[in-house]
């Protein structure tokens, strides 16, 4: 997995639920709003440093911007919040559709 690219769209989509512009979100964070651009298309590699200040820019633990989007939601239903468990079963639905599309698609035996 390229955290590069992890990192970038983690920030995208999260900026986009706080309803948040690049330049808004330039504007909060202290950067620019090309680095932004860069880091969402995971053209950047973020230290530590910079993670924790966008974390904080967002509104978020800085966790949230490193790990894949399924475990955020999983994290988050388990502490307790409404929204992320239903996103959470939403998330899960679609692991147990692709499941099912997979077992499906295997050639069914012919008896002889």
């Amino acid at each position: 997995m390229d955290m590069r690219r992890l990192v970038g769209r983690n920030v995208k989509r999260i900026r986009l639920e706080k309803g948040l512009t690049q330049e808004l979100f330039a504007e909060r964070s202290g950067f620019t709003q090309q680095y932004l651009s860069d880091l969402e298309r995971g053209r950047r590699n973020p230290t530590i440093v910079t993670l924790f200040e966008l974390s904080q820019a967002l509104g978020v633990e800085h966790v949230a911007l490193v790990m894949p989007h399924d475990e955020v939601l999983t994290e988050q239903a388990q502490r307790g919040k409404p929204d992320a468990k239903l996103l959470s079963r939403r998330a899960d639905n679609r692991k147990g559709a692709k499941s099912a599309i997979r077992k499906s698609a295997k050639p069914a035996r012919r008896k002889m």
